[in-house]
Protein backbone atom coordinates (compact mmCIF):
# COMPACT_ATOMS: atom_id res chain seq x y z
CA UNK A 1 0.00 0.00 0.00
CA UNK A 2 1.63 3.58 -1.06
CA UNK A 3 2.49 5.91 1.73
CA UNK A 4 -0.44 7.97 3.45
CA UNK A 5 1.18 11.39 2.70
CA UNK A 6 0.27 10.57 -1.33
CA UNK A 7 -3.17 9.55 -0.73
CA UNK A 8 -3.64 13.53 0.21
CA UNK A 9 -5.07 13.99 -2.96
CA UNK A 10 -6.33 17.55 -4.53
CA UNK A 11 -9.67 17.60 -6.84
CA UNK A 12 -8.44 20.78 -8.40
CA UNK A 13 -4.40 20.07 -9.09
CA UNK A 14 -5.97 19.59 -12.47
CA UNK A 15 -7.07 22.94 -14.14
CA UNK A 16 -9.60 22.81 -16.16
CA UNK A 17 -11.11 25.59 -19.18
CA UNK A 18 -14.48 25.39 -19.75
CA UNK A 19 -13.88 27.43 -22.89
CA UNK A 20 -11.72 25.34 -24.39
CA UNK A 21 -12.84 23.24 -27.53
CA UNK A 22 -14.49 19.68 -26.66
CA UNK A 23 -11.58 17.75 -27.73
CA UNK A 24 -9.19 19.56 -25.10
CA UNK A 25 -11.62 19.13 -22.12
CA UNK A 26 -12.38 15.89 -23.40
CA UNK A 27 -8.43 14.96 -22.58
CA UNK A 28 -8.33 17.20 -19.30
CA UNK A 29 -11.18 15.21 -17.86
CA UNK A 30 -10.59 12.29 -18.47
CA UNK A 31 -6.47 12.07 -17.44
CA UNK A 32 -7.98 14.00 -14.37
CA UNK A 33 -9.81 11.08 -13.10
CA UNK A 34 -6.66 8.56 -13.94
CA UNK A 35 -4.83 10.64 -12.08
CA UNK A 36 -7.21 10.45 -8.92
CA UNK A 37 -6.42 6.47 -8.84
CA UNK A 38 -2.80 6.68 -9.01
CA UNK A 39 -1.94 6.66 -6.02
CA UNK A 40 -3.89 3.66 -4.79
CA UNK A 41 -3.78 -0.12 -5.72
CA UNK A 42 -5.33 -2.84 -7.81
CA UNK A 43 -6.65 -4.13 -4.27
CA UNK A 44 -7.79 -0.78 -2.78
CA UNK A 45 -9.48 0.09 -6.49
CA UNK A 46 -11.50 -3.37 -5.97
CA UNK A 47 -13.09 -2.30 -2.77
CA UNK A 48 -16.70 -1.46 -2.02
CA UNK A 49 -17.36 -1.26 1.88
CA UNK A 50 -20.69 -0.38 1.63
CA UNK A 51 -23.66 -0.39 -0.97
CA UNK A 52 -23.87 2.81 -1.71
CA UNK A 53 -20.52 2.52 -2.01
CA UNK A 54 -18.73 2.07 -5.87
CA UNK A 55 -15.14 0.26 -6.31
CA UNK A 56 -12.86 3.14 -8.14
CA UNK A 57 -12.06 0.36 -11.04
CA UNK A 58 -16.07 0.59 -11.52
CA UNK A 59 -16.26 4.23 -11.59
CA UNK A 60 -13.64 3.84 -13.78
CA UNK A 61 -15.02 1.72 -16.22
CA UNK A 62 -18.96 3.16 -15.92
CA UNK A 63 -17.51 6.76 -16.55
CA UNK A 64 -16.25 4.86 -19.80
CA UNK A 65 -19.15 2.97 -20.17
CA UNK A 66 -21.14 5.98 -20.73
CA UNK A 67 -19.06 7.47 -23.80
CA UNK A 68 -19.36 4.10 -25.36
CA UNK A 69 -22.75 3.06 -25.04
CA UNK A 70 -24.18 7.00 -25.06
CA UNK A 71 -21.99 8.63 -27.59
CA UNK A 72 -20.03 6.35 -29.53
CA UNK A 73 -22.87 3.39 -30.39
CA UNK A 74 -25.18 5.91 -31.92
CA UNK A 75 -22.23 8.09 -33.46
CA UNK A 76 -19.15 6.21 -34.42
CA UNK A 77 -19.18 4.31 -38.60
CA UNK A 78 -19.37 0.92 -37.65
CA UNK A 79 -19.42 0.45 -34.06
CA UNK A 80 -18.62 -2.63 -32.08
CA UNK A 81 -18.67 -2.89 -28.72
CA UNK A 82 -14.92 -2.98 -26.73
CA UNK A 83 -16.63 -6.32 -24.47
CA UNK A 84 -20.82 -6.88 -25.37
CA UNK A 85 -20.49 -7.63 -22.16
CA UNK A 86 -19.52 -4.33 -20.17
CA UNK A 87 -22.35 -2.88 -21.02
CA UNK A 88 -24.50 -5.00 -18.15
CA UNK A 89 -21.44 -5.12 -15.98
CA UNK A 90 -21.23 -1.23 -15.65
CA UNK A 91 -24.93 -0.08 -16.27
CA UNK A 92 -25.66 2.10 -13.49
CA UNK A 93 -29.48 2.56 -13.34
CA UNK A 94 -30.31 3.10 -17.20
CA UNK A 95 -33.30 1.24 -17.65
CA UNK A 96 -33.68 2.02 -20.71
CA UNK A 97 -30.47 0.97 -22.03
CA UNK A 98 -30.88 -2.62 -20.79
CA UNK A 99 -29.91 -4.63 -17.76
CA UNK A 100 -27.27 -3.77 -15.22
CA UNK A 101 -25.41 -5.33 -12.53
CA UNK A 102 -27.04 -5.34 -9.25
CA UNK A 103 -25.56 -1.92 -7.00
CA UNK A 104 -24.53 -3.68 -3.53
CA UNK A 105 -22.76 -6.12 -5.67
CA UNK A 106 -19.93 -4.14 -7.93
CA UNK A 107 -17.24 -5.43 -5.73
CA UNK A 108 -17.72 -8.85 -6.89
CA UNK A 109 -16.86 -7.93 -10.07
CA UNK A 110 -13.45 -9.23 -9.97
CA UNK A 111 -13.01 -9.14 -13.60
CA UNK A 112 -11.72 -7.73 -15.93
CA UNK A 113 -9.01 -6.60 -13.77
CA UNK A 114 -8.04 -3.24 -13.55
CA UNK A 115 -5.62 -3.67 -16.13
CA UNK A 116 -8.04 -4.89 -18.28
CA UNK A 117 -10.72 -1.46 -17.62
CA UNK A 118 -7.50 0.86 -18.16
CA UNK A 119 -7.30 -0.90 -21.37
CA UNK A 120 -10.92 -0.62 -22.19
CA UNK A 121 -10.56 3.76 -21.52
CA UNK A 122 -7.61 4.17 -23.47
CA UNK A 123 -8.86 1.73 -26.38
CA UNK A 124 -12.50 4.25 -25.72
CA UNK A 125 -10.44 7.66 -25.18
CA UNK A 126 -8.84 6.77 -28.43
CA UNK A 127 -12.20 6.03 -30.69
CA UNK A 128 -13.65 9.63 -28.90
CA UNK A 129 -10.94 11.48 -29.74
CA UNK A 130 -11.13 10.14 -33.21
CA UNK A 131 -14.62 11.26 -33.51
CA UNK A 132 -14.21 14.68 -32.08
CA UNK A 133 -11.11 15.47 -33.99
CA UNK A 134 -12.50 14.88 -37.35
CA UNK A 135 -14.86 17.29 -38.53
CA UNK A 136 -17.33 19.15 -36.46
CA UNK A 137 -19.92 16.44 -34.40
CA UNK A 138 -23.70 17.37 -34.29
CA UNK A 139 -25.03 19.12 -31.91
CA UNK A 140 -26.50 16.31 -30.54
CA UNK A 141 -22.79 14.64 -29.74
CA UNK A 142 -21.42 17.57 -28.29
CA UNK A 143 -24.16 17.89 -25.71
CA UNK A 144 -24.34 14.45 -25.23
CA UNK A 145 -19.73 14.33 -24.42
CA UNK A 146 -20.66 17.60 -22.00
CA UNK A 147 -23.49 15.97 -20.00
CA UNK A 148 -20.54 12.77 -20.34
CA UNK A 149 -17.55 15.42 -18.73
CA UNK A 150 -19.90 16.82 -16.20
CA UNK A 151 -21.38 12.65 -15.29
CA UNK A 152 -17.14 12.38 -15.18
CA UNK A 153 -16.34 14.88 -13.09
CA UNK A 154 -19.38 13.68 -10.30
CA UNK A 155 -17.85 10.32 -10.74
CA UNK A 156 -14.25 11.78 -9.59
CA UNK A 157 -15.97 13.17 -6.19
CA UNK A 158 -17.80 9.82 -5.96
CA UNK A 159 -14.24 8.16 -6.61
CA UNK A 160 -12.32 9.54 -3.88
CA UNK A 161 -15.50 9.43 -1.05
CA UNK A 162 -15.82 5.91 -1.56
CA UNK A 163 -12.18 5.38 -1.51
CA UNK A 164 -12.01 7.59 1.83
CA UNK A 165 -15.59 5.26 3.29
CA UNK A 166 -13.82 1.99 2.39
CA UNK A 167 -10.01 2.83 3.52
CA UNK A 168 -11.67 3.59 6.57
CA UNK A 169 -12.38 0.89 7.61
CA UNK A 170 -9.10 -0.87 7.73
CA UNK A 171 -8.87 -1.68 11.43
CA UNK A 172 -4.79 -0.56 10.80
CA UNK A 173 -5.15 2.72 8.55
CA UNK A 174 -4.74 5.00 11.03
CA UNK A 175 -0.83 6.53 10.17
CA UNK A 176 -1.13 9.91 9.08
CA UNK A 177 0.15 12.45 11.16
CA UNK A 178 -0.61 15.68 9.24
CA UNK A 179 -0.82 18.52 11.62
CA UNK A 180 -3.64 20.73 12.56
CA UNK A 181 -4.45 23.51 10.18
CA UNK A 182 -3.73 26.68 11.03
CA UNK A 183 -7.12 28.22 10.36
CA UNK A 184 -8.64 31.16 11.86
CA UNK A 185 -12.20 31.24 12.88
CA UNK A 186 -14.43 34.46 13.03
CA UNK A 187 -17.37 35.14 14.93
CA UNK A 188 -20.31 34.27 13.13
CA UNK A 189 -21.76 36.87 10.79
CA UNK A 190 -25.47 37.12 10.16
CA UNK A 191 -25.79 38.90 6.30
CA UNK A 192 -29.42 40.02 6.22
CA UNK A 193 -31.41 39.66 2.97
CA UNK A 194 -34.86 41.72 2.39
CA UNK A 195 -36.37 38.59 0.00
CA UNK A 196 -39.13 39.42 -2.15
CA UNK A 197 -39.87 38.01 -6.10
CA UNK A 198 -36.31 36.78 -7.23
CA UNK A 199 -35.22 35.07 -10.07
CA UNK A 200 -33.81 31.33 -9.62
CA UNK A 201 -32.07 28.60 -11.71
CA UNK A 202 -29.26 28.17 -14.40
CA UNK A 203 -28.43 30.89 -16.05
CA UNK A 204 -26.05 30.85 -18.94
CA UNK A 205 -24.19 34.44 -17.92
CA UNK A 206 -24.00 33.27 -14.35
CA UNK A 207 -22.89 29.82 -14.55
CA UNK A 208 -21.65 28.61 -17.43
CA UNK A 209 -22.42 26.87 -20.72
CA UNK A 210 -24.07 23.89 -19.12
CA UNK A 211 -26.59 22.78 -16.66
CA UNK A 212 -28.00 19.53 -15.91
CA UNK A 213 -31.94 19.38 -16.86
CA UNK A 214 -33.06 19.49 -13.05
CA UNK A 215 -30.98 23.42 -12.85
CA UNK A 216 -33.89 24.77 -15.15
CA UNK A 217 -35.86 26.51 -15.96
CA UNK A 218 -35.19 30.08 -14.28
CA UNK A 219 -38.30 30.75 -12.59
CA UNK A 220 -39.57 33.10 -10.33
CA UNK A 221 -39.92 32.81 -6.41
CA UNK A 222 -40.95 34.50 -3.22
CA UNK A 223 -38.56 34.75 -0.11
CA UNK A 224 -39.27 36.12 3.02
CA UNK A 225 -36.90 38.15 4.75
CA UNK A 226 -33.87 36.07 5.78
CA UNK A 227 -30.63 36.27 7.30
CA UNK A 228 -28.17 33.74 6.20
CA UNK A 229 -25.00 32.81 8.25
CA UNK A 230 -21.85 34.26 6.27
CA UNK A 231 -19.44 31.18 6.96
CA UNK A 232 -19.90 27.26 7.40
CA UNK A 233 -20.18 25.52 11.06
CA UNK A 234 -16.73 24.82 12.41
CA UNK A 235 -15.79 21.35 13.85
CA UNK A 236 -15.11 23.06 17.38
CA UNK A 237 -18.67 24.53 17.05
CA UNK A 238 -20.18 21.13 16.10
CA UNK A 239 -18.08 19.27 19.03
CA UNK A 240 -19.91 21.68 21.25
CA UNK A 241 -23.19 20.64 20.27
CA UNK A 242 -21.89 17.02 21.12
CA UNK A 243 -19.94 17.79 24.45
CA UNK A 244 -24.12 19.71 25.58
CA UNK A 245 -24.71 16.10 24.99
CA UNK A 246 -26.83 17.16 21.53
CA UNK A 247 -26.43 13.21 20.55
CA UNK A 248 -28.49 12.18 23.21
CA UNK A 249 -31.57 15.38 23.39
CA UNK A 250 -34.65 14.34 21.25
CA UNK A 251 -35.66 17.56 21.22
CA UNK A 252 -33.07 18.61 18.97
CA UNK A 253 -33.75 16.00 16.49
CA UNK A 254 -36.39 15.35 13.95
CA UNK A 255 -38.44 11.98 14.69
CA UNK A 256 -36.49 10.19 11.20
CA UNK A 257 -33.62 11.26 12.78
CA UNK A 258 -33.92 10.26 16.36
CA UNK A 259 -34.65 6.64 15.20
CA UNK A 260 -31.98 6.74 12.63
CA UNK A 261 -29.50 7.72 15.48
CA UNK A 262 -30.65 5.02 17.90
CA UNK A 263 -30.60 2.30 15.56
CA UNK A 264 -27.31 3.33 14.31
CA UNK A 265 -25.95 3.92 17.55
CA UNK A 266 -24.51 7.37 16.08
CA UNK A 267 -22.69 9.04 18.75
CA UNK A 268 -20.28 11.41 16.73
CA UNK A 269 -19.93 12.14 13.31
CA UNK A 270 -18.83 9.70 11.03
CA UNK A 271 -15.02 9.33 10.94
CA UNK A 272 -14.93 11.14 14.16
CA UNK A 273 -13.27 8.41 16.83
CA UNK A 274 -12.52 9.11 20.73
CA UNK A 275 -9.25 8.38 22.00
CA UNK A 276 -6.87 8.89 24.76
CA UNK A 277 -8.97 7.60 27.59
CA UNK A 278 -12.57 9.39 28.44
CA UNK A 279 -11.65 12.91 27.83
CA UNK A 280 -14.45 15.40 26.46
CA UNK A 281 -11.77 18.24 25.11
CA UNK A 282 -11.89 18.41 21.49
CA UNK A 283 -8.01 17.19 21.52
CA UNK A 284 -9.28 13.56 22.49
CA UNK A 285 -11.14 13.16 18.95
CA UNK A 286 -9.50 12.37 15.68
CA UNK A 287 -11.18 12.22 12.65
CA UNK A 288 -10.23 10.10 9.26
CA UNK A 289 -8.79 11.32 6.15
CA UNK A 290 -7.37 10.69 2.84
CA UNK A 291 -4.37 11.25 4.36
CA UNK A 292 -4.91 8.64 7.45
CA UNK A 293 -6.56 9.48 10.44
CA UNK A 294 -5.32 13.04 11.88
CA UNK A 295 -6.39 15.40 14.99
CA UNK A 296 -9.38 17.56 14.38
CA UNK A 297 -9.61 20.72 12.66
CA UNK A 298 -11.08 23.18 14.86
CA UNK A 299 -11.93 25.99 12.97
CA UNK A 300 -12.17 24.14 9.26
CA UNK A 301 -15.74 23.38 8.48
CA UNK A 302 -17.63 20.90 9.67
CA UNK A 303 -17.77 17.50 6.94
CA UNK A 304 -19.55 14.05 6.68
CA UNK A 305 -22.61 14.88 8.24
CA UNK A 306 -26.15 13.53 7.55
CA UNK A 307 -29.30 16.16 7.24
CA UNK A 308 -30.58 14.36 9.97
CA UNK A 309 -27.44 16.09 11.93
CA UNK A 310 -26.76 19.21 10.22
CA UNK A 311 -31.01 19.72 11.13
CA UNK A 312 -30.34 18.48 14.78
CA UNK A 313 -27.22 21.01 15.18
CA UNK A 314 -29.22 24.10 13.65
CA UNK A 315 -32.32 23.33 15.89
CA UNK A 316 -29.68 23.60 19.49
CA UNK A 317 -28.24 26.74 17.90
CA UNK A 318 -31.44 27.79 17.70
CA UNK A 319 -31.57 28.72 14.04
CA UNK A 320 -32.28 26.17 11.02
CA UNK A 321 -30.95 25.30 7.66
CA UNK A 322 -31.40 27.54 4.37
CA UNK A 323 -34.07 26.83 1.50
CA UNK A 324 -32.26 26.13 -1.43
CA UNK A 325 -33.61 29.59 -2.74
CA UNK A 326 -31.99 31.23 0.07
CA UNK A 327 -28.63 29.62 -0.74
CA UNK A 328 -28.63 30.11 -3.92
CA UNK A 329 -29.72 34.12 -3.20
CA UNK A 330 -26.97 34.58 -0.72
CA UNK A 331 -24.57 33.04 -3.11
CA UNK A 332 -25.28 35.36 -6.24
CA UNK A 333 -25.19 38.41 -4.16
CA UNK A 334 -21.31 37.27 -3.02
CA UNK A 335 -21.25 37.81 0.34
CA UNK A 336 -21.00 34.14 1.25
CA UNK A 337 -17.80 32.71 2.32
CA UNK A 338 -17.21 29.66 1.70
CA UNK A 339 -19.48 28.89 -0.77
CA UNK A 340 -17.81 26.48 -2.75
CA UNK A 341 -14.60 24.46 -2.35
CA UNK A 342 -14.86 23.21 1.51
CA UNK A 343 -18.50 21.19 2.03
CA UNK A 344 -21.34 20.75 0.05
CA UNK A 345 -24.56 22.67 1.86
CA UNK A 346 -27.77 20.68 3.28
CA UNK A 347 -30.34 22.71 2.48
CA UNK A 348 -33.92 22.21 3.99
CA UNK A 349 -35.83 21.72 0.19
CA UNK A 350 -36.69 18.43 -0.90
CA UNK A 351 -35.33 17.83 -4.03
CA UNK A 352 -38.39 18.23 -6.47
CA UNK A 353 -38.91 19.33 -10.08
CA UNK A 354 -38.42 23.11 -11.08
CA UNK A 355 -41.73 24.68 -12.71
CA UNK A 356 -41.88 23.67 -15.93
CA UNK A 357 -38.87 20.93 -15.78
CA UNK A 358 -38.65 18.51 -18.49
CA UNK A 359 -35.96 15.92 -18.53
CA UNK A 360 -33.70 15.38 -21.22
CA UNK A 361 -34.94 12.79 -24.41
CA UNK A 362 -33.96 9.42 -24.51
CA UNK A 363 -31.93 7.32 -21.94
CA UNK A 364 -30.30 10.33 -20.76
CA UNK A 365 -34.01 11.70 -19.47
CA UNK A 366 -33.27 9.11 -16.28
CA UNK A 367 -30.46 11.19 -15.18
CA UNK A 368 -31.98 13.41 -12.45
CA UNK A 369 -35.83 13.18 -12.54
CA UNK A 370 -36.17 9.95 -11.53
CA UNK A 371 -34.59 10.58 -8.23
CA UNK A 372 -37.01 13.19 -7.26
CA UNK A 373 -37.98 11.21 -4.13
CA UNK A 374 -36.88 11.38 -0.37
CA UNK A 375 -33.68 13.18 -1.25
CA UNK A 376 -32.97 16.83 0.01
CA UNK A 377 -30.53 18.99 -2.09
CA UNK A 378 -27.53 20.67 -1.34
CA UNK A 379 -25.88 23.59 -2.42
CA UNK A 380 -22.37 24.73 -2.81
CA UNK A 381 -19.31 22.16 -3.62
CA UNK A 382 -16.41 20.58 -1.54
CA UNK A 383 -12.85 19.99 -1.48
CA UNK A 384 -13.04 16.99 -3.98
CA UNK A 385 -15.45 18.68 -6.35
CA UNK A 386 -13.33 19.15 -9.38
CA UNK A 387 -12.56 22.51 -10.74
CA UNK A 388 -14.55 23.41 -13.55
CA UNK A 389 -17.95 21.85 -11.72
CA UNK A 390 -19.17 23.82 -9.19
CA UNK A 391 -21.35 26.33 -10.17
CA UNK A 392 -24.20 28.11 -7.66
CA UNK A 393 -27.26 26.90 -9.89
CA UNK A 394 -26.11 23.43 -9.14
CA UNK A 395 -28.31 21.44 -7.41
CA UNK A 396 -26.88 18.02 -5.85
CA UNK A 397 -28.80 15.48 -3.73
CA UNK A 398 -28.56 12.78 -1.20
CA UNK A 399 -31.21 10.70 1.28
CA UNK A 400 -30.99 12.56 4.62
CA UNK A 401 -29.39 9.63 5.97
CA UNK A 402 -26.44 9.96 3.73
CA UNK A 403 -22.68 10.71 5.53
CA UNK A 404 -20.07 9.73 3.82
CA UNK A 405 -19.53 12.83 1.22
CA UNK A 406 -17.86 15.94 1.85
CA UNK A 407 -21.47 17.45 3.64
CA UNK A 408 -21.63 20.05 5.85
CA UNK A 409 -24.15 22.61 7.16
CA UNK A 410 -24.67 26.26 6.97
CA UNK A 411 -26.80 28.27 9.45
CA UNK A 412 -29.77 29.96 8.55
CA UNK A 413 -33.16 32.25 10.65
CA UNK A 414 -35.63 34.30 9.62
CA UNK A 415 -35.25 37.71 8.79
CA UNK A 416 -35.04 39.62 12.13
CA UNK A 417 -34.98 36.55 14.75
CA UNK A 418 -31.73 36.27 17.24
CA UNK A 419 -30.38 33.23 17.67
CA UNK A 420 -30.55 31.76 20.97
CA UNK A 421 -27.15 29.47 21.25
CA UNK A 422 -28.25 26.02 23.70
Amino acid sequence: MNAPDRLAISASATTFDASADLLTRFRTVRQHTQALVAPFSPEDCQLQSMPDASPAKWHLAHTTWFFETMVLEAAEPHFAPFDARFRVLFNSYYQGVGAAHARAERGLISRPTLAEVMHYRAQVDERMQRLLAHGAPAASVRQLVALGLQHEQQHQELLLTDMLHALSRHPQWSAGQSPIKTLQQTDLAWLPYEGGLIQQGWTAERDGDFCFDHEAPRHRVWLQPFDMGHRLVTQHEFWQFMASGGYQRPECWLSLGWEWRKQGAVNAPLYWRQVAGDGLGLEHWRQFTLSGEVPIEPHAPMRHLSYFEADAYARWAGARLPTEAEWEHAARSGQLHQAHGQCWQWTSSAFSPYPGYKPWAGAVGEYNGKFMCQQLVLRGSSQATPAGHARDSYRNFFPPEAQWQFTGLRLARDGGSAPAMA
